[in-house]
């Protein structure tokens, strides 16, 4: 079985259209690495890419992606929701098939090596590529955001100098680069534009401050809506309709209810039947069940 690995790299832009597709087309320039998915959020200013391929290609894809990012991104311009450190924000290795998490691991550390040697941006491993435990969380990583990290930097603050690169930021900022499982960026919009509501909602829900594990969560404002903002690390462990379920509960507090949700990438087939099951009762629900599912054998 030929190596298959994913990897959902996640820049710094998602209000410029032409820079958007610039970015995109360095990442689709590889032979062997494809991109099946782009999303883009105007208000998290921010895009995130999904792209499948050969470790090799992929590993290619993205240096090229990451170069381009921090052609085309000045962090001392960025403004947005979400948080991030640098015009290539983040960029997670993902074993697929024929591929191990160690083999990710490898990937994600040649890459922030040569992405700090070739390009000059510092670089930070995280999740299974981390080197230290403080650096295991993505959110410990981009405390502060740009601002905070380039302060600590200059004030000369040790724990704070990446594992790779310049103990500097550069208008591309740092980027940070990992080996992890699959995961799920899912987001509930809320009946309501009060987003003290969704932040008090998500200091709830998420494991950091007492909630459910693999889940992390805050609140913000996008289009004039408060929005739950997810990733599940693991959904088989903490899956989206008991979430969903909790957020409906925790919301019926405020007087408020679930507008809408959305997915920001793919989703693993097998999360929906999951939800699937958990909705309707069907416990005997599974992929052999659907019907698509018997038109892709051989």
């Amino acid at each position: 079985m030929l190596p298959i690995v994913e990897s959902v790299p996640n820049f710094s832009e998602g209000r410029r259209p032409e820079v958007i597709q610039s970015i995109v087309a360095a990442y689709s320039s590889v032979k062997g690495a494809r991109v099946i998915d782009v999303s883009s959020d105007y208000d998290h200013n921010r895009t995130v890419v999904t792209m499948v391929g050969s470790p090799e290609a992929v590993s290619e894809a993205l240096f090229r992606g990451i170069a381009r990012a921090a052609e085309l991104i000045d962090m001392n311009e960025h403004e947005g929701e979400h948080p991030c450190i640098g015009a290539t924000d983040v960029v997670p290795f993902v074993p697929v098939s024929g591929i191990t998490m160690a083999a990710c691991v490898e990937l994600a550390r040649q890459l922030a090596r040569r992405v700090a040697e070739e390009l000059g941006i510092p670089t930070y491993l995280y999740a299974e590529a981390a080197t230290r435990p403080d650096r295991v969380v993505l959110a410990d990583i981009r405390r502060g955001n740009y601002a905070g990290l380039k302060a600590d930097l200059e004030a000369g603050n040790r724990e704070r100098r990446p594992d790779f690169g310049p103990d500097r930021l550069g208008p591309a900022g740092a980027t940070v680069i990992g080996a992890r499982p699959f995961l799920i960026a899912y987001n509930i919009y809320l009946t309501t534009d009060n987003v003290e509501i969704a932040k008090a909602i998500a200091k709830a829900i998420r494991h950091s401050s007492g909630g459910m594990r693999y889940l992390q969560a805050m609140g913000v404002l996008v289009e004039g809506r408060a929005q739950v903002s997810m990733n599940f690390l693991d959904y088989t462990k903490t899956p989206l309709a008991r979430v969903t379920e909790l957020i409906r509960r925790e919301a019926a507090r405020y007087g408020v209810g679930i507008q809408s949700a959305e997915l920001v990438g793919l989703i693993p087939q097998q999360a929906l039947i999951d939800a699937a099951q958990w909705y309707l009762q069907l416990d005997n629900l599974k992929p052999e069940s659907i019907l698509e599912w018997h038109l892709h054998q051989p």
